[in-house]
């Protein structure tokens, strides 16, 4: 275990998780890069996949952002007709997110290649390393959430 007492050991904590981070998003954020795009619109994209029919609402409670943070980026992908927003069909001021054929090809495309980086990892780690992977990549992701 690193002792994150330690400033030596903090430093090569946040240096393994800046360019584990960076090669993650490398792949990605040149595809994204080539189509005027950022990695905001990846994630939008992402959560959309994930959660067909999402409100863009719970959009914005997902991505941890206002309204106004998401308006271009979401317009941008609208008009790219990367995504598609419809009414719902039980409240019609309640707008639902979902991705057109194009929207899902762009996303599986994006994903694939981090899947790729992902699965050699992984394997390489093995399944011991990986697990504690998930547990710190969930532990930091659980102390985002804001406490009542």
């Amino acid at each position: 275990m690193l002792d994150l007492k330690n400033p030596a050991s903090q430093q090569q904590a946040m240096e393994a998780f800046f360019f584990g981070y960076q090669a993650f998003t490398a792949k990605a954020d040149e595809m994204l890069e080539r189509r005027g795009l950022s990695r905001v619109h990846q994630r939008i994209v992402f959560f959309i996949a994930r959660y067909p029919n999402l409100s863009v609402k719970e959009l914005l409670t997902l991505l941890g952002v206002s309204k106004q943070a998401l308006n271009i980026p979401l317009r941008q992908l609208l008009e790219m007709h990367l995504v598609n927003s419809v009414a719902s069909e039980t409240d019609k001021r309640k707008r639902l997110l979902e991705l057109t054929v194009d929207g899902a090809r762009f996303e599986q495309s994006l994903r694939r290649e981090q899947v790729k980086l992902l699965e050699r990892v992984f394997a390489e780690a093995g399944e011991s390393a990986v697990n504690g992977w998930l547990a710190v990549n969930l532990a930091l992701g659980k102390s985002q959430v804001p406490v009542d």
